[in-house]
Formats: C-alpha cells, sequence, structure tokens
C-alpha cells in the first residue's frame, strides 16, 4: 500500500472509532439536563438518582471520546499537509471556534456539575448541566460547519498567486445551505443514540424488577425521545438528501445505483450492480419513488452516474468521479433500515408507556436489548455516506484526495501510527464498554439512596 491509501484507512478508521463516542455524549448530555430539571421543579428523588445514574455514564463516555478527537486534528498537519495548506485559510477558522466552544464553555461548566453538587444550588447545577449539553450541540456545528464547506464550498477564492484557497466570507461558511441541515440531523441522530441507550438499560433492570420506578420513568422518556428524535432524523436525512441531490448528485445517484438519468426515477430496494460497465445486474425497485424522495414529485428527474460523470469529465478533466457504488449504497441501507426500525420501536414504547403497560410487556424489553446496537450502525453508516459518498474529492469539486496528502510522509510511518492507534483505540473501547456495562447494570448506587439525597439536596 502507497501512502496515500494508508493515509485514508489511518482517517477513517479513526474518525469512525471517533463516532462512536460523539453522538452518545451528546445526546445523553441532553438526557442529564432534562432529568435534573425534572428533579428541581419536582423535587421527586427519584429524578436525582436517575440523575446520578446515567451522569455517571454520560461521563465515561465523555472522557474516553475526548481523547479520540484530539488525535484526528493532529492528522491534518501531519497526513494531510497539502490539503491543510490548501484550505487551512477557511477550514481552520470554525475548527478554532470548536476549540475555544469545547474547552471553555463545554469543560468549564462541566467541572461545574461534577464538583458542584454540593456547592451550587440545585437551579445553578441544572443550569451547569443545560450549559453542557449547549456547549456539545454547539461544539458539534462548528465540526460540521468544517465539514459542510468540504462537501459544499462556499465563501471562498483561490489566489492565483499563492495557488490557496483563502476565506472571503465567513458568513457564507456559517450560513451554507448545507451545514445547519446537517447539523440538526446529527443532534437529532444524537439523541436518538443516547434515548436507545436509555431505553436498553431501563429495559434489563426491568426484566430483572430493579429499582423498578426509577426505571419506568428513564424507560418512558427514553421511548418518547426514540419516537421524536427518530421522526425528526428522518424528515432531516429526507431534507438532507435533496439539498445533497443538487449540490452533490454524484453522490446520491451512488446511494441508489442509478446508472441512468430516469424521469421518473424508481427508487432501489436491492440492487447486484455491474460497476465496470456502468449497470445493475439485478434491481428490485419501487416505480416513482426516487422521485418522490428527490424531488418531492412523483415524475422528477433523477441524474444517473453515467452522465454525470461524462459531465464531470468535461468540467474537471480526465479521470473517475464514481465514488465506490458499494460502499455508499449498502450503507445507506443498513441507515434508512436501522432508523425506521427504531422509530417503530419508540412508537411501540411510547404507546405502552400511554396503556401504562411499559413495565408489564416483557417481550418488548427483550427488543429494546436487542436494539442498542441500532443507533451506532445508523450513526457509522451514515457517516460513511457522506464521507465516501464524496469521493474522489476532498473539498467537492475544488481538491482530490490524492492532492491532499502530505508528500514527504511515508507508508511505513504511517502505517506505525495507524497500528498503534488502532491498538489503543481497540484498548479504550474495551475499557469504555467495560466501565458502561459495569456502571449500567450495577444501577444506582447506595450514594444515590432517596433518603440520603433528599437530605442532602434539600432547598
Amino acid at each position: 500500500m502507497d501512502s496515500l491509501l494508508v493515509a485514508r484507512w489511518q482517517f477513517g478508521i479513526t474518525t469512525v472509532y471517533h463516532f462512536l463516542f460523539v453522538p452518545l455524549t451528546i445526546g445523553m448530555a441532553l438526557v442529564v439536563a432534562i432529568l435534573e430539571t425534572a428533579w428541581v421543579r419536582t423535587k421527586n428523588p427519584l429524578y436525582l438518582r436517575a440523575t446520578k445514574f446515567w451522569g455517571k455514564l454520560f461521563l465515561i463516555n465523555f472522557a474516553l471520546g475526548v481523547v479520540t478527537g484530539i488525535v484526528q486534528e493532529f492528522q491534518f498537519g501531519m497526513n494531510w499537509s497539502s490539503y491543510s495548506r490548501y484550505v487551512g485559510d477557511i477550514f481552520g477558522a470554525p475548527l478554532a471556534v470548536e476549540g475555544l466552544a469545547a474547552f471553555f464553555l463545554e469543560s468549564t461548566f462541566l467541572g461545574l456539575w461534577i464538583f458542584g453538587w454540593h456547592r451550587l444550588s440545585p437551579r445553578l447545577h441544572a443550569t451547569a448541566a443545560w450549559m453542557v449539553a449547549a456547549g456539545t450541540a454547539i461544539s458539534a456545528f462548528w465540526i460540521l460547519a468544517a465539514n459542510g464547506w468540504m462537501q459544499n464550498p462556499v465563501g471562498y477564492t483561490v489566489n492565483e498567486v499563492s495557488g490557496r484557497a483563502e476565506l472571503t466570507s465567513f458568513a457564507d461558511v456559517i450560513f451554507n445551505r448545507i451545514v445547519w441541515v446537517h447539523w440538526t440531523h446529527t443532534i437529532l441522530s444524537a439523541v436518538l443514540t443516547a434515548a436507545i441507550l436509555l431505553l436498553a438499560v431501563s429495559a434489563w433492570h426491568l426484566l430483572r424488577n430493579n429499582e423498578v420506578e426509577m426505571f419506568r420513568r428513564s424507560a418512558a422518556l427514553g421511548s418518547v425521545l426514540v419516537l421524536v428524535a427518530g421522526l425528526g432524523s428522518a424528515f432531516t436525512g429526507h431534507t438532507q438528501g435533496q439539498i445533497m441531490t443538487e449540490v452533490q448528485p454524484m453522490k446520491m445517484a451512488a446511494a441508489e445505483a442509478l446508472w441512468q438519468t430516469e424521469a421518473p426515477a424508481a427508487f432501489s430496494l436491492f440492487a447486484i450492480g455491474d460497476i465496470e460497465n456502468g449497470r445493475n445486474h439485478i434491481n428490485i425497485t419501487i416505480p416513482r419513488a426516487l422521485s418522490l424522495l428527490a424531488t418531492n414529485t412523483l415524475d422528477g428527474e433523477v441524474r444517473g452516474i453515467n452522465d454525470i460523470q461524462a459531465e464531470y469529465e468535461q468540467t474537471f478533466g480526465p479521470g473517475s468521479y464514481i465514488p465506490p457504488v458499494g460502499w455508499v449504497y449498502w450503507s445507506f441501507r443498513l441507515m434508512v433500515g436501522a432508523g425506521f426500525l427504531m422509530i417503530g420501536l419508540g412508537g411501540l414504547g411510547t404507546y405502552l408507556f400511554l396503556r401504562q403497560r411499559l413495565t408489564e410487556v416483557r417481550w418488548f424489553h427483550k427488543a429494546a436489548l436487542w436494539a442498542l446496537a441500532l443507533p451506532f450502525v445508523a450513526n457509522i453508516t451514515g457517516w460513511l455516506v457522506t464521507e465516501i459518498g464524496r469521493q474522489p474529492w476532498t473539498a467537492f469539486g475544488l481538491l482530490r484526495v490524492e492532492d491532499s496528502v502530505s508528500p514527504s510522509v511515508g507508508a511505513a510511518s504511517v502505517w506505525l501510527t495507524l497500528i498503534g492507534f488502532t491498538l489503543l483505540y481497540g484498548l479504550l473501547a474495551a475499557v469504555n464498554v467495560y466501565l458502561m456495562r459495569k456502571y449500567a447494570v450495577e444501577g444506582p448506587t447506595a450514594e444515590t439512596d432517596p433518603h440520603a439525597v433528599g437530605r442532602a439536596f434539600a432547598y
């Protein structure tokens, strides 16, 4: 393997690993803030027990997730120096703001939340929880602003003298049409991830009749959040897909294995493609459904891979502009399938909650346990669609991947760090799973006995 391929593998592995932690951290911050607010408003000790229990799981995931994100930023300067040199004037701005948001806002209030239990009033302490939740969401926005620029470069000019892309409008970068829907979709997906964890852990305890009242309330909150966030994720994902059909038509054509332009266009359920000849051997479809999804009409035109490839060759020069179709196609279907399964689970849980049967239906609790993997499958495959579907570009239409890698870093150096990071991250993953499982199974500790906390945190 040459240094380019190894560098791509390294960045892909570290990104996917990091994204296992990020959505859960963002979502759990909101869950903890909601539960602590419920305690402040009702003075019900059960909500305080729930706040401390779920807060412990949030902190474990937060601590391990931060480490993996730092490594990614180092890679921009080490493995992808040509990319950083070319677009650093633009790409570095939102990342700098994200650093300020994460390490000053988020970390400051997280410290207040951790160490302020006996020092802050309940309302101030709950406010700190909300500020942590806001900080995680703000940090995500700036990361996605940087990524959104890579998907749809705006607000820049190329300096012919320096040969670099230079920022001309920071507002254009912030208000990039991709960024806001991408951010909303990511936040809702994060809430969905945390809600599934909430529901699955609660189901485990309810099956064993542990802390039934506390976990009944947690399961109810989880069910409602799964339904609401799941529907919201589906809607924003649909909107995101329509925007991508306009700005990155190749990505969406690859996601559908649509080789020829169609009007009306059918939605593919299952396809086996012939990439060399630009066609499908087998393709089971729903007539007109893709036109409806992409254009909101039943007869709208959706462009195919072959036509887009021909256009890009005229615009950008000879070469292949087709991403790995199989990866994009099947990742998209795994993401959508996992999403609809979670929506169904949330709808069923909400129905059982409204019928006051949430603690009785044991098969639902078992289904919730099996569903624990679904949000992680959806998050990772969604990210694969976004990033692999953009290939062969790092900055779409502006800079190709092979022109972004560091010219002086050899394959051996990247291999060494790839192996090191993989082993280290594997160890961290094992530690995270062990700690999360240990404290999730253990349940609320004696420290959060309802009578004790009632005295310790009385107004």
